[in-house]
């Protein structure tokens, strides 16, 4: 029931799906979420970081650029050492999940909130499950969510299904997620496109953002 050991692979960031979804990203409605990159989840993929050696660094590129442009930045992350019963179903698949110990806990600091980002207690794979984070964008006039970070076929792809329900406009930024495989990586990218949300690049979306310098 634990994570898998993740094999290296490239996130696709070319040839992506078309989208059937035909809505422009405006920097004015747009919050930015990075969803658990937490040490748990990041050390499935191994010494060597597979396809995080690509996620993380563009995930740092479109947090410095939300930041820069007045987007909000939110956070997903579990704590350790749940309640059997608050955990639910996902003890059945997945086990016990991580300890409440700062190797387990800890957001990467190549990706660290910083003051005035906000942390959301994540407890099902969708981040809006028990979490204000749709209260907090609507506060903001918020009403477009850029998805990143893992896992792409997981909580990301249930996050923008979620966030499609709600009527927010999801963008699933391809190369600033990661997965347990490339086949897999692909399909939840295949079907946000087909059913749900638009799906970015990471340099797609720093240009919808007007950060021109970042593409250089």
């Amino acid at each position: 029931m634990a994570l898998p050991a993740i094999p290296a692979y490239d996130p696709p960031a070319d040839d992506l799906p078309r989208s059937r979804a035909t809505w422009d990203l405006q920097p004015d409605r747009a919050a930015l979420l990075v969803h658990d990159m937490q040490r748990y989840f990041c050390r499935a993929f191994g010494d060597d970081g597979g396809p995080l050696a690509t996620t993380i660094p563009n995930i740092a590129r479109l947090i410095a650029a939300a930041r820069k442009v007045g987007i909000p930045v939110f956070y997903t992350a579990q704590r350790g050492d749940q309640f059997r019963p608050d955990r639910g179903l996902q003890a059945d698949l997945w086990g016990p999940g991580m300890s409440a110990t700062p190797d387990h806990e800890e957001i990467l600091p190549q990706l660290a909130p910083a003051e005035g980002d906000h942390v959301l207690l994540k407890h099902r794979y969708s981040a809006f499950q028990r979490s204000n984070l749709e209260h907090l964008m609507r506060a903001r006039g918020r009403s477009q969510l850029i998805v990143t970070g893992i896992y792409a076929h997981i909580g990301c792809l249930a996050t923008v299904a979620e966030a499609f329900q709600r009527d927010i406009h999801p963008f699933a930024v391809s190369d600033a997620q990661a997965d347990f495989s490339r086949d897999q990586h692909e399909m939840a990218m295949r079907w946000i496109a087909d059913c749900s949300g638009v799906v970015m690049n990471t340099r797609q979306v720093l240009a919808a953002l007007g950060m021109q310098e970042e593409l250089a």
